[in-house]
């Protein structure tokens, strides 16, 4: 797939001063004035975060009102319910808040719902299970912001809500006790990026000392916060790098057992990053919700000991294993229902519907088929008598707009910019992939509908050293707005020695100006031919596009490329 290129620039004055105050190379200087990073002081919040940065919790909004029904719930011994979402967000922030209410309080139960039966966020069969077994006070985290007519129920039932959540509010608010999300309009609260697990751990941080327990009682859940942090593509920016930095060094230090646990089922052999939160834990504990009851990834996380925890880590690892299985072939089955339509491989979206896929991977599904055909795409299954499904965009293209320009044939449909959900009449699916074609069309730009790779900075070969490498590592722990930096090499030659490995991976061997470099460009042994001498064996030199990797063999470690991208230099 063709792919733009897009270098970023950085203020060179700036970037000039910068480098005057850090002595580091002007090539990371830049980049790090691309992100906001302009002064020594900056800086060092940056490379070195500390805890003692993170904001008084005091400063969110009904925190106080928060605490004090806590702490009134747990003076009284009122039953307390911790509800919260399926995916990783939701429970790890249920674990933490189960694990931390248990040492203060014994009448602590947690409940998360089953995403079929009752779909995502606050339901009603969480209410009448809290009204049924006597929950006076539930504490929702990753969820309840848009629930309504649910906490107004609830309420009628005499059960007060304790709201923690991070996405956007409605103009309504539900009538809740308290409600916690540094999104509210009137909220003071000075970072407003966390997940639902991090709204979650400001509460700890708020009650710890309410109940005597020193506040680095709260530390203990860094890890989890820092996997939620990972699995849910908020910026690594701010509190949620200071968390994220300290979640990981206590993952590899002292790790929670359920961490631990699918850290060894998935083959980890050395200290965990980010990117192995996002695709070795993540998936694993999103699995459970999405082929069974995620129930068991909170049992998992509150597990007393390493064995408990493995059991159900072993449960959540056949999850993923059916997941990717389910996924994969339901891949196949679309991109086959794709190209085997006419016409359908030059529209400017995708909507595929097969009456037997999982529901549980259809989003997952959906993201794949961006990755063939980089275009708005919705993939469709039945559930009951109805057609439901997940969409998902292509980055700059307001995807729910384009939804609910079509909801003249749906019966229902969330989301936001870059995701949504929808339910239909099985018989309304063409009129309805004819109408969202149509919208899509006749809105988006054609310049989103070819992939965009962002790039931070040109290098040459001789820039590639240990001291610059080990400077990048530094910028870790990677995520949204501080991405792990691409650059882009010109005017590079084939050694000779590159290679085609498995069939669709190029092994490479790249000169520039007597340096070489190894490296390994993934799924683009389609582009092979642009390595090799044209008719009149003549070679050309290539610019590539590449992240810098850490290679070891035999002990021995180098610096290796791995390859984004490449195409024929410009003359």
């Amino acid at each position: 797939m063709q792919r733009r290129w897009k270098i970023l620039n950085a203020d060179k004055q700036k970037a000039e001063l910068l480098k005057q105050s850090l002595k580091i190379s002007s090539v990371i200087c830049n980049i790090l004035v691309q992100r906001g990073i302009e002064t020594f002081e900056q800086s060092k919040d940056f490379f070195r975060p500390q805890l003692s940065q993170l904001h008084d919790p005091w400063q969110m909004k009904d925190m106080d009102k928060a605490v004090e029904r806590i702490i009134r719930a747990v003076n009284n011994n009122e039953k307390i319910l911790v509800f919260g979402d399926y995916d990783v967000d939701g429970t790890t922030a249920v674990s933490c808040m189960y694990r931390f209410l248990r040492k203060i309080h014994a009448e602590v139960e947690f409940y998360i719902p089953h995403r079929y039966r009752e779909g995502y966020g606050v339901s009603k069969l969480g209410i009448d299970f809290a009204r049924e077994n006597g929950y006076t006070l539930v504490i929702s985290l990753d969820c309840g912001i848009k629930s309504i007519e649910l906490i107004k129920y609830a309420k009628g039932l005499g059960i007060d809500f304790v709201v923690c959540d991070h996405h956007l509010p409605d103009e309504e608010l539900p009538p809740a006790y308290a409600i916690l999300n540094p999104k509210q309009k009137d909220c003071n609260y000075p970072y407003k990026e966390l997940c639902g697990c991090g709204v979650g751990f400001k509460l700890i941080t708020a009650l710890a000392p309410q109940f005597s327990l020193p506040g680095e009682d709260a530390y203990e859940y860094l890890d989890l916060v820092a996997t939620a942090i990972a699995a849910d593509i908020v910026p690594m920016t701010g509190e949620n790098r200071i968390l994220a930095y300290y979640g990981l060094k206590k993952a590899n230090e002292n790790p929670n057992n359920g961490i631990k646990a699918l850290g060894s089922l998935s083959g980890l052999t050395k200290d965990l990053h980010i990117n192995n939160l996002v695709f070795m834990i993540a998936p694993r504990i999103n699995a459970a919700g999405r082929m069974d009851d995620a129930r068991k990834a909170v049992q998992m996380f509150i597990a007393e000991t390493y064995g408990e925890a493995l059991h159900y880590a072993e449960m959540l690892h056949s999850d993923n294993t059916e997941r990717r299985e389910a996924d994969g072939n339901i891949t196949d089955e679309a991109l086959m229902i794709i190209s085997s339509n006419d016409g359908w491989l030059e529209k400017k979206s995708t909507v595929v519907f097969k009456s037997t896929w999982h529901k549980g991977v259809v989003g997952i599904v959906a993201s794949r088929l961006i990755e063939h055909y980089h275009r708005p795409t919705i993939v469709l299954t039945q559930s009951g008598e109805y057609a439901a499904g997940s969409a998902r965009s292509v980055p700059g293209f307001n995807l729910y707009e384009a939804v609910h320009a079509c909801r003249e044939h749906l019966i229902g449909y969330g989301g936001h910019f870059a995701a949504a959900g929808l339910t239909l009449e099985l018989d309304k699916i063409d009129a309805f992939r004819n109408k969202f074609e149509e919208i899509v069309a006749s809105t988006i730009h054609p310049e989103l509908l070819v992939p965009e790779i962002v790039i931070d900075a040109e290098i040459s070969f001789n820039d590639i050293q240990w001291p610059f490498y080990n400077i990048i590592q530094q910028m870790e722990p990677f995520g949204p707005e501080n991405l792990r930096p691409v650059f882009v090499a010109k005017k590079v030659w084939n050694t000779g020695y590159s290679k085609i490995v498995k069939e669709e991976h190029i092994r490479f061997s790249l000169k520039q100006n007597n340096i070489t470099f190894t490296g390994i460009g993934f799924k683009m042994a389609d582009k092979f031919h642009l390595l090799q001498p044209d008719s009149y064996q003549v070679a050309k030199p290539i610019d590539i596009v590449f992240k810098i990797d850490e290679n070891e063999w035999n002990g021995n470690k180098t610096l290796q490329l791995r390859v984004l991208d490449f195409r024929i230099s410009e003359q």
